[in-house]
Parts: C-alpha cells; sequence; structure tokens
C-alpha cells in the first residue's frame, strides 16, 4: 500500500470515529504535507471544521497552508488563511505567492495592502508578480513603498523593478534605479551582478541605448553566456549588426561557448546585412538546431527575397519534426501573401490549424492579409469575422483587404464597426480608409476622415494620407485641388506624392502637371524608369512623337533601362511566368493557338483592340497586333487551355499595372466564358466577373 492509500485510509477511519485528539490531527496533517497530498489535507481540514477543532499551531498552520499554495489549490489556501488565529510573516508571503503565480493581481494588491509586517521576501514577491502580470506600474509603487518603508531591496528587487522599466520602456526611471543600485553597490554587493547588470542591458537595449549597454556589460564581473547574449541580440535588435557579429567573436576569443540563443542572433546578424550565404553555411554548419534558429533563417530568407528558400526549408523543418511556431507560421504566410502562391498558403494554414496556432493575433491576421492579396476576399472576411481576438493591425489588414479588393463601401462600414468596438485607429488604418474614398469618388467623405486623423484621433498626417488625398481628387477629375493639397503640405514632398500626381495626370490626360511630377521624380530618383516611360507614354498618346524621341533620347543618354513587363500564374505548385509576344515557354504553341481563338471569339462579341495605347509611330495593322500578346493574355490562354471548364477563379499576377486594352480584354472574357478572372497588378486587385470589374474601371 502506498503512503497516499495509507493517507486516505487514516483520514476514512477519523470519519468513521468522529472527533480525534489534537496530536493525532497534527501527525496526520504533518504526513499529508510531507506525502504532498492536499486533497487529505483538505478533507482533514474540513473534518476539524465539521468539529468546530482548530489546533493552536502557527508552524502547521504554515506548513499546510504552503502545501496549499504549492499544489496550485489557493481557494483553500485562503479559507485556511482566513481561519488561522495567528499569522507571521510567513503566512502573509505565501499568500502573495499563491496569488501571483494563478495571475489574480486583484487579490494579490489586496493582501499585499493588508500586511502589517512586510519584509523584502513580501515585497520581492508583489513586485515580480505585478511584473510577471504587465502590472509594471504597480511594481514601481511596490517598489516605492519598499524605499521609503525602510526595507533594503534585494538583487530579486532590482531584477524586478529593471524589468518593469523595460516592459513599460520608461528609460528616465530605470536610469535613476540604476543610481541606486551603483550608489549602494559597495554596502549591498550588487557591484558587477550578473543578474542586476542583465537586466540593465536589457532595459537600456530595449529603449534603444546600446552605447549605455555595452558600457554597463564592459563592467560586469564573471560575465555568462546569458550576459553575452543580451548585448550580442541588443547589437541586433537595434540594427548594428557588425557590432553583434565583432561581439560574438569576442566571445569567441574570451574561451565562452555559443549557445543557440546566441546563434540565433548570430545568423539575425547576416541577413540584416545581407550576408545570406554566410547565414546559410553558419546554419548549415551547426550541429545542434531549435526552432529559433529555423525561424531566423525562414524570416531572413523571406526578407532577403529568398522566398523559394523560405518554402524549401520550413518543408525540411517539418521533415526533422521540428515544431513551427507563430512567427514561424506568419513569416511563411507573408511569403506566400507576396508571390500569390494559393495553394502553398493553404497548406501553411492547415499546418497553423492542425498545431493550434490558428487563433494566435499575428497567425490570423497574417492570414487575412494572405487571403486579401489573393484576391480571396471574402475567405478573408470569413476568417476575420471568426477571430478570437483582434489588434488594430487585424482590422487594418482587412479595412486594406477590402478596399484592394474593390470592396470599398465594406472598407467604410468595418471602420465604422472598429470605432464601435472601441478599437483606436492608427496612419495604416486611414490610408485604407481614403484609398476606399478614393475608388468610390467620395471626395467630401474623405475630407472628414482626412481632418479627423488630427482633430478627432490625434494623430499628424503622414506624406500616405496626403497622398491619398491627392489621388482622391485627381481621380475625380479635380486636379486644381489635387495640386493645391501639395502646395498646403508641411512636410516637403516625396517621391510618392510625385508619382500620386503624375499617375492622375496621366488619368486626366493633363500632361503639364506631369511634367512638373516627373521633373521631380528625376531629381529624387534618377535611375528610376517609370517616371520617364509614364512620361513617354502620355505623349505618345498625345500624338506628340517628337518629345517621345526626346525621353528616349533622355533615358538613353543616363542609361537607364526600362523593367520589362511580366505575369505570372500559378499551375499546380508550379509557377509559369510570360513576357509580351514572347514564345519561350514549353507550350507555346498551344497558348498563342488559344489565345487567337480567344481573340476571335471576343471581336465576335464586340470587343476592339484599342490600339491608341501603342506608343510607337507605326502603322494601324501593326498597333493592333502589338497589343494583342502582353503577358497577361497569354497567361490568361495558358489557364483557359489548362483548365478550360474549371469553376476556380483564374488567378493571374502583373509586375506593373495593367494596360486598358488588356483589361477590356478581360472584362469581355469574363462575360462570354463565364469565368472569374483575378488579376493583381502593380496597383491593386481586379476582379472580373460578367463583363464588369471590381475597380469599376478606374484604376
Amino acid at each position: 500500500m502506498t503512503t497516499k492509500q495509507k493517507l486516505r485510509q487514516a483520514v476514512d477511519s477519523l470519519y468513521s470515529l468522529g472527533i480525534a485528539e489534537t496530536s493525532t490531527y497534527t501527525s496526520l496533517l504533518l504526513d499529508c504535507v510531507r506525502a504532498n497530498d492536499a486533497v487529505q489535507a483538505k478533507r482533514l481540514q474540513s473534518h476539524m471544521d465539521l468539529h468546530s477543532f482548530q489546533p493552536n499551531d502557527a508552524f502547521l498552520h504554515n506548513r499546510l497552508l504552503h502545501l496549499f499554495t504549492k499544489t496550485g489549490r489557493v481557494s483553500d489556501a485562503h479559507q485556511l488563511f482566513d481561519k488561522m488565529p495567528h499569522r507571521d510573516v510567513f503566512s502573509w508571503n505565501a499568500m502573495l505567492s499563491a496569488y501571483a503565480k494563478s495571475g489574480n493581481f486583484g487579490k494579490l494588491r489586496e493582501v499585499f495592502d493588508g500586511m502589517g509586517i512586510r519584509d523584502s521576501v513580501s515585497y520581492n514577491t508583489a513586485i515580480s508578480g505585478f511584473v510577471g502580470g504587465g502590472c509594471c506600474v504597480e511594481a514601481l509603487k511596490v517598489f516605492g513603498r519598499m524605499r521609503r518603508g525602510g526595507v533594503r531591496p534585494t538583487e530579486y528587487t532590482y531584477v524586478g523593478v529593471l524589468n518593469a522599466c523595460s516592459q513599460l520602456l520608461d528609460l528616465r526611471r530605470g536610469r535613476e534605479i540604476h543610481g541606486q543600485i551603483v550608489v549602494g553597490a559597495a554596502s549591498s554587493g550588487l557591484i558587477g551582478n550578473v543578474f542586476v547588470y542583465n537586466a540593465l542591458i536589457d532595459l537600456y537595449v530595449k529603449c534603444g541605448d546600446v552605447d549605455r549597454a555595452r558600457w554597463v556589460f564592459d563592467r560586469m564581473v564573471g560575465k555568462n553566456v546569458v550576459s553575452w547574449n543580451s548585448m550580442i541580440s541588443g547589437y541586433l535588435r537595434n540594427g548594428q549588426s557588425g557590432k553583434c557579429l565583432d561581439l560574438f567573436h569576442q566571445m569567441q576569443a574570451y574561451g565562452v561557448g555559443p549557445d543557440l540563443v546566441t546563434m540565433s542572433s548570430v545568423l539575425g546578424a547576416y541577413f540584416q546585412m545581407g550576408l545570406v550565404e554566410e547565414a546559410t553555411r553558419t546554419f548549415r554548419g551547426m550541429k545542434e538546431r531549435d526552432g529559433v534558429c529555423w525561424t531566423t533563417m525562414i524570416v531572413g530568407y523571406s526578407q532577403n527575397k529568398r522566398e523559394e528558400n523560405a518554402l524549401l526549408l520550413f518543408q525540411e523543418m517539418l521533415s526533422e519534426n521540428i515544431r513551427p511556431d507563430n512567427y514561424t507560421i506568419s513569416s511563411l504566410v507573408s511569403v506566400c501573401a507576396r508571390l500569390a502562391i494559393s495553394d502553398y498558403g493553404k497548406v501553411v494554414h492547415c499546418k497553423a490549424i492542425q498545431i493550434g496556432i490558428e487563433d494566435d493575433v499575428a497567425v490570423s491576421t497574417a492570414l487575412v492579409d494572405m487571403y486579401s492579396k489573393l484576391g480571396e476576399i471574402t475567405d478573408a472576411s470569413t476568417l476575420f469575422k471568426t477571430m478570437p481576438v483582434r489588434n488594430v493591425i487585424s482590422w487594418n489588414a482587412m479595412i486594406i483587404g477590402y478596399a484592394q479588393n474593390g470592396r470599398d463601401e465594406d472598407a467604410l462600414v468595418l471602420y465604422r464597426k472598429m470605432l464601435e468596438e472601441n478599437f483606436k485607429p492608427d496612419n495604416i488604418t486611414f490610408v485604407g480608409l481614403l484609398s476606399a474614398c478614393s475608388h468610390l469618388g467620395l471626395i467630401d467623405e474623405g475630407r472628414r476622415y482626412f481632418s479627423s486623423i488630427s482633430e478627432l484621433h490625434g494623430l499628424r498626417p503622414t506624406l500616405d494620407h496626403y497622398a491619398c488625398m491627392i489621388n482622391l481628387y485627381g481621380r475625380s477629375g479635380h486636379m486644381k485641388e489635387a495640386v493645391d493639397v501639395i502646395k498646403v503640405m508641411p512636410d516637403k514632398p516625396n517621391q510618392l506624392i510625385w508619382s500620386t500626381l503624375l499617375s492622375v495626370s496621366r488619368i486626366n490626360k493633363e500632361i503639364d502637371h506631369a511634367e512638373v511630377a516627373a521633373k521631380n521624380l528625376f531629381e529624387l530618383d534618377p535611375q528610376n524608369a517609370e517616371p520617364y516611360v509614364m512620361l513617354s507614354n502620355m505623349y505618345a498618346a498625345a500624338g506628340r512623337w517628337t518629345d517621345v524621341a526626346s525621353m528616349r533620347s533622355l533615358m538613353k543618354d543616363r542609361n537607364i533601362q526600362k523593367s520589362a513587363a511580366y505575369s505570372w500564374i500559378q499551375d499546380d505548385n508550379e509557377v509559369h511566368k510570360f513576357i509580351s509576344d514572347d514564345r519561350t515557354h514549353p507550350q507555346s504553341e498551344e497558348i498563342y493557338r488559344e489565345l487567337n481563338r480567344l481573340i476571335k471569339r471576343m471581336q465576335e462579341a464586340g470587343f476592339t483592340s484599342d490600339s491608341k495605347l501603342v506608343l510607337h509611330d507605326v502603322g494601324e495593322e501593326e498597333k493592333v497586333k502589338s497589343v494583342c500578346y502582353h503577358s497577361e493574355k497569354l497567361a490568361l490562354a495558358f489557364a483557359l487551355n489548362r483548365k478550360p471548364e474549371s469553376a476556380m477563379p483564374i488567378r493571374i499576377l502583373k509586375n506593373i499595372r495593367v494596360c486598358a486594352d488588356c483589361h477590356k480584354f478581360m472584362k469581355f472574357v469574363s462575360k462570354v466564358m463565364r469565368r472569374h478572372i483575378i488579376l493583381r497588378d502593380s496597383s491593386l486587385f481586379h476582379h472580373f466577373m460578367d463583363g464588369q470589374c471590381s475597380c469599376n474601371d478606374f484604376w
């Protein structure tokens, strides 16, 4: 028979006999404590209560109280605590610890305030409990009471309050506490204390004062790997990857062996400097790799435009049974959104569900963003509505997703719901709102939203917001107001402002304003081909061939290369890329045959090519021919040839803005062929259905 079975039998016997002697209760309670059996201890206490018997033994009560708190029976502990005839500081501290661990900070505060006598353990327990629960202001208040009460802080006190300052990013208060540590260091033995100094380094790093963090680091006594890691990661966090790697080499020279935390920072530093091959070589050379290191590699590949490497590494990670975390999944979802890889994105989503992190706010927000960027706005909306927790980033993802996919009225409705649920909008929220107003031509409403940025929400309008207003006015044909926005801006116009003015000038065929915008863009970014090409296109559309020739000559003199326009489409986990009039695709013959058949059928339905879009001074027949084989048309023909009867939408991506002829062609195909076509260009999503486009022909 086990000890716990014997205890249960003894307590059962006690219940059958009735009240027992004090010594019997005491002996059995001590047996429960020694056996760590809170269940039988509670039964004994209930039996004692039944017979109105309470032993007058503070030591026994404290042992029993400790048993209840240690086993998580906080309610039982408090019941005992309330009945205790004598409470000492140990009793109070036990209850403080119980409420700190259980996260009941209201009770923690109540017990702390009710204490008659407090020692350093009392203060430290309260401080660590409040900090662990994010109640850092409360923790600092306790620290203030500790100093006023004349209780000497220990290293645990200082670690706790410095962590509170770190969480609050309160550098001023943190430096005050650092000063107190220095003043009392000689008598307290805290000079160079590893734990306190690590907390100081963490404070200064998080508050961006890396030089002060290094000053503390250089004065530490008996540095360990945690100390080195704090400083190395501090450099990385503040974008000083060179110093991060220098300190890593210094660490090795001192004979301190790096751990996995060190190596994840080192990998991150390589990626931050763009040294992808060095990071890969280091990762492959590691004998041991944890999930953090794998995630660092995946994120690093993603940030350095090595998306394919990120996806392949994720597959390898899973094959080695390394569990991805929410950061890994969020990063991969973002990769799938950027590449518009629908099938793989859904695989990652399934993996998030499988490992139980699909409800994590970062993961679910990334998924909303991904489905929006895949053009699957209904799926994005459904996912958003089922999110158990949302933050402002989640609301922004959905608002912008609606605006990008032609659901502009839904974006405005969602914003009003966001305010109803007491979420405070930020600058990104208003970019989505103003974009929606621009698509709908809601000038008055756009003005009100713009004014509310500062007047209602206390934010400062950014250049992004001014660009949205220029776009709103320009797309609605109010070019004077668009130009006036630039004149009254408090900040100097940047590339975005001039690019937006150039874009709306193109829409309104306002060559004079376009020339002003292009001239400024030539100065801000001389090697960017886009303004040269756009202005040249406007000259060509107006028949100003001499100006077209001058612009091309200028580009040649400045050695400016125009980026090739291309489209791509995913089919069975394979990406197919197309360039206008290109015949290098393995299925080129079938693609052109299908496209020619498609063009003929659309012409029979009333489609005519827009030869005015041809930007060369050539004959009419050659102009028409040159627009027939644009990259997005080739991608469309490929998709229809591969799956002619599919009910699934056709998804095409293009690296530049879709031309008006292809836009018109897609509308005809969507109606005649009864297919849903989703085209994502550099501007926004175009959902073509039944002869209409979600952009209302205004992009």
